[in-house]
């Protein structure tokens, strides 16, 4: 009974622009992160989106409300998208480089309450969140996601290169060469 939530309605200031279609290795960079996401046993997968963010085949896409909007409210949509759902999965459109070995790895440590990503010293999404913290996520305001209720959490380590996250072109040609490097 765990949904996934794709966050993928970032405005792309410091990229300058819409990033999440931006190419990647022949594919748009939401892509990318939907298709390490694809065939995972989620009940639903919701992306919240913008009216730029390209098609992802096989998610309901929430449109972010009002457009521009903060992260938390990205997560305050795609929590009340939920119908019933015990966990909720939270995943970023524009970290492509997250495998799929560790998003399988987040849910089989997942226990009911919370489990985080842990990059060096820091835990953060890529992280489940079971249905107790539903209403806090609903709650978060400002451009700041969950990684202040991960930080006492359980965690699965990931490798820093992959948790890179694609703020700007530069970013963005450091992922394609860590793709083309594998």
């Amino acid at each position: 009974m765990t949904a996934l939530l794709l966050l993928a309605a970032g405005r792309g200031t410091r990229f300058g622009g819409d990033k999440l279609a931006a190419p990647l290795d022949g594919r748009s960079l939401a892509q990318h992160a939907a298709n390490n996401l694809a065939a995972l046993p989620f009940t639903r997968r919701i992306a919240v989106c913008s009216v730029q963010t390209p098609a992802l085949p096989g998610f309901e896409r929430v449109l972010l409300d009002p457009s521009g909007a903060p992260l938390s409210r990205s997560i305050s949509l795609g929590i009340a998208a939920l119908k019933g759902e015990q966990a909720v999965l939270i995943a970023l459109a524009d970290m492509p480089l997250v495998p799929p070995s560790h998003f399988a790895a987040l849910i089989a440590h997942f226990r009911g309450d919370r489990t985080g990503t842990r990059v060096g010293n820091l835990i953060m999404v890529p992280a489940i969140f079971g249905a107790a913290h539903f209403q806090a996520l609903t709650a978060l305001s400002g451009d700041k996601g969950a990684g202040a209720m991960l930080r006492d959490a359980p965690a699965v380590e990931l490798e820093p290169s992959l948790a890179l996250d694609v703020d700007t072109p530069e970013d963005l040609h450091r992922a394609s060469a860590l793709l083309q490097g594998r």
